[in-house]
């Protein structure tokens, strides 16, 4: 079974293909990745990636369901492609942010699509591109099936104590209003990978998910028990350009101050805030804040200097949600490639438990490996780049087969 599995931007599509194999018999196997940029411009540019070979076109593509013939069409290249047909895609899976109430893995129906409508004030960055391009592929490749798996699926194990906002009652009876968390794909692929390079299953693992949105999740047994988003995906932790946890209370004062509409701070909160407000535009990425702060931006290193406070901060919630922890695990764009911020992170935990090697850390960059001092009793600390996109294939494949 050939599983197709997109990550939509409002403008972008990137993909990666995946033969399934034999369930319990064969290891998922990577064909082939690619993207379409610039989707809506007079030229978009596509690409596609299979083994060392790489092709590209340039072609109009109005919308995604364009993009999707775009991708198949490279695919199925004779000379370069590696299906013989377009009928090999047994289904498109998607890694859908918010369902609202819906937390599980759907195939996608008028329903689901509702379901994504109700929420997508909460995940404006998100939930209406997938919308739509759900919407566009049901019509232009309906032979394709496409499966929803929601980020929000893999924290239905946290207690319902952590997961209650303290809102008045009806409001919490009558409306999707919880701390679902995100980055479920993420969390999972950590807490499968960690067990096995562990060998153990009942570890207690703190994923830090860091990147250009970030989250840590607890996780005991394999299961989530708490994480740090929470209604949406703009809390925790401060993300690249999103505000991370906020006082709604401020709102009234701001809107005074700027004369802005209650719609239009919380788009400037969702798009100008975060690393990128902190730093007063010095950037919203990481790297561009670090040069910054090595030239003398002192914006820039406070920007650095509250991620890292924040991070620390929920790092300490989560270690008392398992009454201790047993793995520290860094995943994602920045904890996989930025030492200097697991450093940081981990910095003056000794006690705890907590002790990072200065030499390992500083030697991994995207690369699976251990990175503590390893003394007896201490807790692991790891670098494990996540696979966000196997877990979507592997879930795809089982909702199609159950549906068959």
């Amino acid at each position: 079974m050939k599983i197709l599995v997109a990550n939509l931007g409002s403008t972008s599509f990137k993909y990666r293909l995946f033969d399934m194999g034999t369930p319990a018999v064969d290891a998922p196997r990577q064909l082939a990745r690619g993207s379409v940029e610039r989707i809506g411009a007079d030229v978009s540019p596509c690409r596609v990636e299979i083994g060392d070979q790489v092709s590209q076109l340039e072609m109009a593509v109005p919308h995604h369901g364009v993009a999707v013939e775009a991708c198949l069409q490279q695919l199925t290249d004779p000379e370069h492609g590696c299906l013989k047909s377009a009928d090999e895609v047994a289904g498109i899976g998607f890694k859908a942010v918010h369902g609202g109430r819906l937390s599980g893995v759907y195939r996608v129906t008028e329903e689901v699509l509702q379901a994504m409508e109700e929420v997508a004030e909460v995940a404006p960055a998100h939930n209406p591109p997938y919308i739509a391009a759900m919407r566009q592929l049901a019509q232009t490749v309906p032979q394709i099936p496409l499966v929803a798996a929601f980020e929000t699926d893999f924290h239905r194990t946290i207690p319902e104590p952590r997961r209650r906002y303290a809102i008045p009652h009806p409001w919490a009876e009558e409306l999707p209003i919880r701390k679902w968390g995100f980055h479920g794909a993420s969390h999972r692929y950590i807490a499968e990978r960690s067990a096995q390079l562990m060998g153990r299953e009942d570890a207690r693992v703190i994923s830090l998910h860091l990147g250009g949105s970030s989250s840590l999740c607890a996780i005991a047994a394999g299961q989530s028990v708490a994480t740090t988003m929470g209604m949406s995906p703009q809390s925790g932790v401060p993300q690249n350009n999103r505000v991370g946890d906020f006082d709604p209370f401020t709102l009234p004062l701001i809107m005074r101050h700027t004369g802005l509409s209650l719609e239009q701070v919380l788009h400037e909160l969702g798009t100008s805030g975060g690393l990128l407000g902190l730093s007063a535009g010095a950037g919203r990425d990481l790297r561009d804040l670090q040069q910054a702060a090595a030239a003398g931006n002192d914006a820039a290193r406070l920007a650095i200097d509250v991620y890292v406070e924040e991070i620390r901060r929920h790092l300490g919630g989560m270690l008392v949600a398992l009454g201790g922890g047993d793995a520290l695990v860094f995943t994602g764009g920045i904890g996989e490639n930025a030492a200097d911020i697991r450093a940081a992170v981990c910095r003056g935990l000794e006690q705890l438990g907590i002790v990072l090697d200065e030499q390992r850390n500083s030697q991994v960059r995207a690369a699976e490996a251990r990175i503590d001092a390893q003394r007896a009793g201490a807790v692991e600390i790891w670098v494990i780049p996540t696979n966000e996109e196997l877990i979507v294939a592997r879930q795809t494949a089982q909702v199609l087969a159950s549906t068959r």
